[in-house]
């Protein structure tokens, strides 16, 4: 990783970690599934509606945090779910 890469990644994480601890979230619940995540939103973005891509993973961490059970599994099985519309969605694949 570069230099200017490495010190936004670096402060991606302190955001990240503030904003953690700012809602009293577990950070771990989000290191579980950030990747996935990240992919699902890119997926959003570039298929069905790239202004809903930020406000699907709002949606998906509020359905993770609502289900029962762990929240770390809950938040990837909605992913799983959401990626699943996705390519499922008219369209898919083609340009947004």
């Amino acid at each position: 990783m570069r230099g200017d890469e490495t010190e936004k990644m670096a402060a991606m994480n302190r955001w990240l970690d503030a904003v953690c601890a700012e809602l009293e979230v577990d950070r771990s619940v989000m290191d579980a599934n950030s990747a996935a995540l990240l992919r699902l939103i890119s997926d959003v973005a570039h298929g069905p509606s790239r202004p809903g891509a930020p406000l699907t993973a709002f949606l998906v961490g509020l359905a993770g945090a609502s289900a029962p059970g762990p929240a770390a599994p809950a938040v990837g099985e909605r992913i799983e779910k959401v990626s699943r519309l996705v390519e499922s969605w008219p369209g898919a694949g083609a340009p947004a």
